[in-house]
């Protein structure tokens, strides 16, 4: 009886043993991610050079399945180029002329060739420089560029670029739209059409003639159009893509949506708090606002509360502009501010958000329709206050709410700024979980709902042919 309980014993531990040994066998190739999936071989990568993107017409090769970060943990520095499926999302970049993006700045192609600033060269000269000032605020798809054009020789970040259309996740449209809206929508004589009108029409004839495009309707397709008015003249043309935005206040629920669109935080303007120790007690000012106040649409809100609040005790309201050190003065206000009003204006959104988040000063956000950038993975509520618009105008409402804050309330969201302000840093070369790459990450959580929508939409492509 006990010899006969021994063997099937026996058995399993063998079982178990093997089983542990080709775990063990496999090495780096098995994920906890992957457990029950099957993993591809490793592709082969050829690193893009200045015009080597495809025209590739066939279909999408099959995804590879990808760690649960999306990634290595610390590719490091000096690390070798990044192989494709260790990064979030594969992008492939169409080769548009300068005109769509670094000519906007005024930079020519140094041979006639080519259409791409050389980044992956250490000798080669730096990128050209985007405009400061208000351009600043919407210089997104300026970060995006820069990023896929520096993948191939740079170490694992959030996106890599590729040269075949059929090995990208998602294709990127390099047009700086909100640069060519800043600079070129009014015409100048003897224009007739406006130079930013007449490169959304170009853009919108070239796409449409694409491969690219007509695979999938442009629904694997980014296009950046953070500025509110920008892309005024194609938005519709090009809903079916994905749009990086700023927010939807300006654009028709039928074109731009959450479900298929991503926001990105405005490039902040005031100078990270960095190696901030000026706490609770260290300031001195309880609520601070220094910006426009009679606002257009959706702003008039702002004027209500200026008069409410603007002779409160230890409560800063006041008119502020980019002139006169606007940037820098408000920077100090906020450093000095236990909390920072961000209060729509003529769209939902502003760039002060952001400068409250990185001047580690909470945020009371009074803006009913505001959608925030990452919020599926960031919980806003950690780090800031929301108030409703209704409740924010009844008399005495916002000064009681922000006066029962206790110490140790306002300190923990204060700590978790200092955690979170990385998420809001525009830089090149990236860095991890800077805002380039947590938007490349937002663009990599929308790939399975653009694929689905995909397979859907063929399931009878192949018996229709057949007719």
């Amino acid at each position: 009886m006990a010899r006969t309980l021994l063997l099937p014993l026996a058995a399993a531990t063998v079982l178990v043993a093997s089983t542990i040994f080709l775990f063990a066998a496999a090495g780096a190739r098995w994920r906890p991610a992957d457990t029950g999936l099957p993993v591809p071989p490793r592709a082969v990568y050829v690193p893009v050079t200045a015009s080597a993107s495809s025209n590739t017409t066939g279909a999408r090769k099959e995804l590879s399945f990808l760690d649960e970060n999306g990634g290595p943990d610390d590719p490091g520095a000096g690390a070798a180029p990044c192989d494709p499926r260790a990064a979030a999302v594969r992008v492939f970049m169409y080769d548009l002329q300068p005109e769509f993006h670094f000519g906007l700045l005024g930079w020519s192609p140094p041979s006639p060739g080519s259409v791409w600033p050389d980044l992956t060269n250490d000798a080669a000269a730096p990128p050209p420089r985007y405009p400061g000032g208000l351009n600043q605020h919407h210089s997104v798809a300026y970060w995006l560029t820069l990023d896929l054009l520096s993948s191939s020789s740079a170490p694992c970040g959030a996106a890599v670029r590729v040269a075949d259309s059929r090995d990208a996740d998602l294709v990127f449209v390099p047009f700086f739209a909100s640069l060519s809206y800043n600079r070129h929508s009014r015409p100048v004589p003897p224009e007739k059409v406006s130079r930013d009108k007449a490169l959304q029409e170009k853009l919108v004839g070239y796409l449409s003639a694409r491969p690219e495009w007509k695979r999938y309707g442009g629904a694997d397709h980014v296009i950046v159009a953070h500025h509110p008015n920008s892309l005024v003249h194609a938005r519709a043309a090009l809903s079916p893509a994905v749009f990086v935005l700023s927010d939807f206040g300006r654009y028709h629920p039928r074109v731009a949506s959450l479900e298929k669109d991503v926001i990105a935080p405005y490039k902040h303007m005031a100078k990270t708090f960095v190696n901030d120790s000026a706490g609770f007690d260290h300031r001195p000012t309880l609520l601070y606002f220094r910006g426009a106040i009679y606002r257009k649409e959706g702003g008039s809100i702002r004027q209500e509360l200026y008069y409410m609040l603007k002779d409160e005790k230890d409560v800063y309201f006041s008119f502020g502009n980019v002139q006169d050190h606007g940037a820098s003065k408000a920077s100090q206000g906020m450093r000095s501010s236990k909390f920072c009003l961000n209060i729509a204006g003529d769209t939902p959104s502003s760039n002060r958000l952001f400068d409250a988040i990185v001047s580690h000063c909470v945020p009371v956000i009074i803006s009913d329709d505001i959608e925030l950038p990452y919020e599926d993975v960031l919980d806003y509520s950690k780090f800031s206050i929301f108030v409703r618009s209704s409740d924010a105008v009844k008399k005495g409402y916002l000064m009681r709410l922000i006066s029962g804050v206790s110490k140790q309330q306002w300190t923990r969201m204060w700590n978790r700024l200092k955690e979170v302000d990385k998420h809001f840093e525009y830089q090149y070369p990236s860095q991890k979980d800077d805002a380039v790459q947590m938007i490349w990450q937002a663009l990599a959580r929308r790939v399975p709902a653009i694929q689905l929508k995909v397979h859907r939409s063929s399931r009878f492509s192949r018996s229709d042919r057949g007719k």
